[in-house]
C-alpha cells in the first residue's frame, strides 16, 4: 500500500486566467448556498437543505482533475458539486423549488440532484449510499474497457458505514477505477470525528485494503487540485482505486434544522479564518495575479447568474397532476 501526504501547493506558478477561474468557481458555490438559505427562510425551498459553505475548495479542486467522460457520485450536500460539474444554476434551484424544469423534474429536491448527460449520479440522501453505486459504475467501465474514472464523494460519517468497507474491499479486489474522495469536515451530523472513530487519520484506513491514499488540506484549493490530479492519474493509469481525504470544515450547521449545539461558536469562527475563498483571493492579490477589480467583476457576474436562476425557478411550471405517477410505477405498454 502506497500512502503519501500532500503538502501545501505553491501559488507563484498560478496564471491569472486559472486563478480567476478557481476563484469564480468557489464564489459561485458560496453565493448559491447563501441564496438557498435565504430562499429556505422565505419558504420557497422546503424539506431538508444541507449547505456547503466552507468546503468549496474540495469540489472545485477535485473536479478540475476529471474529464467529461468521468462519472461523479455525490452526497446530499452536493449543490456545489453539481454546479461545478456543469448543471445549470437555474435547473438546480428549480429542482429545490420542486418545479418541473429542475434537473430531476422537481422529484428529488436538494438531496437528489441528477444529470445523466453530465454523468452526475446524485445527490444521494443515504449516508454512504453513493459508494456501492460508484463501484458499480466503475465495474461497468472496466467490463466495457472504457478508460474512465468514477469519483465518489462522501463524508467522514460514511466511513463508519458498512457500505464504505464493502465498497473499498470490492474496488480493491476487482481493481476498479474509483477515486474515493472523503470530505472530512470533522462532524458526522452532530458527532465529532473523535467520538466515532478510534483512528481519526482516515486515510490510513485504506491500508487494510491495499489501496493507495493521500490526505490534503481541504481549505486550500490549489493543494486539493494538485493532489487530486495526481490521484486521478494514478486511478486512470492503474485502473485501481485511490482513497483521497480532504480535511475541511463546514461553516454552517449540518442542515437548516440543526440547532448546532455540538460545537462552539469560537471553533466555527476560528475555521472561518481559514476560509478557502478569502485565503486564496488574498494570496492571489499579494502576488498580483488577481486584483480588486477582478474580484468585483466575478461578484457581479455571479450575482447576475443567481438573479437569472431565481427567475428561472420562479417561472418554471409545477408538474401536472396527470404526470404525478410517472417514473413511480412501471407501465406496460402494448408492442
Amino acid at each position: 500500500m502506497h500512502r503519501k501526504e500532500s503538502g501545501k501547493t505553491k501559488t507563484d506558478m498560478v496564471d491569472s486566467v486559472h486563478a480567476r477561474h478557481l476563484l469564480h468557481s468557489m464564489i459561485r458555490i458560496r453565493r448559491l448556498e447563501e441564496k438557498c438559505a435565504e430562499l429556505y427562510s422565505a419558504m420557497k425551498i422546503r424539506g431538508f437543505l444541507h449547505l456547503y459553505d466552507g468546503e468549496e475548495a474540495v469540489a472545485v479542486g477535485v473536479l478540475e482533475a476529471l474529464t467529461g467522460d468521468d462519472a461523479v457520485v455525490a452526497t446530499y450536500r452536493e449543490h456545489g458539486h453539481a454546479l461545478i460539474r456543469g448543471i445549470g444554476m437555474g435547473a438546480i434551484l428549480a429542482e429545490m423549488y420542486g418545479k418541473q424544469d429542475g434537473c430531476s423534474r422537481g422529484r428529488g429536491g436538494s438531496m437528489h440532484l441528477f444529470d445523466g448527460k453530465a454523468r452526475f449520479y446524485g445527490g444521494n440522501a443515504i449516508v454512504g449510499g453513493g459508494l456501492p453505486m460508484a463501484v458499480g459504475l466503475a465495474l461497468a467501465d472496466k467490463m466495457q474497457q472504457r478508460s474512465r474514472v468514477t469519483c465518489c464523494f462522501f463524508g467522514d460519517g460514511a466511513v463508519a458505514e458498512g457500505e464504505f468497507h464493502e465498497s473499498m474491499n470490492l474496488a480493491a479486489l476487482w481493481h476498479l477505477p474509483v477515486l474515493f474522495v472523503c470530505e472530512n469536515n470533522l462532524y458526522a451530523m452532530g458527532t465529532a470525528l473523535k467520538y466515532s472513530q478510534a483512528v481519526v487519520d482516515l486515510a490510513t484506513k485504506a491500508a487494510s485494503y491495499g489501496v493507495a491514499a493521500a490526505a490534503v488540506d481541504g481549505m486550500d484549493v490549489l493543494a486539493v487540485e494538485k493532489a487530486a490530479k495526481e490521484a486521478a492519474e494514478v486511478v486512470r493509469g492503474s485502473g485501481k482505486p485511490f482513497f483521497f481525504e480532504c480535511r475541511t470544515y463546514r461553516f454552517r450547521a449540518h442542515s437548516m434544522y440543526d440547532p448546532e449545539l455540538y460545537r462552539s461558536k469560537a471553533e466555527v469562527e476560528e475555521w472561518k479564518g481559514r476560509c478557502p475563498i478569502a485565503t486564496f483571493a488574498g494570496k492571489m492579490k499579494d502576488q498580483g495575479t488577481v486584483g480588486d477589480g477582478d474580484i468585483e467583476k466575478i461578484e457581479q457576474d455571479v450575482a447576475r447568474e443567481i438573479d437569472e436562476a431565481v427567475a428561472f425557478a420562479e417561472a418554471s411550471p409545477w408538474e401536472s397532476l396527470e404526470d404525478l405517477t410517472r417514473f413511480v410505477y412501471s407501465e406496460r405498454r402494448a408492442p
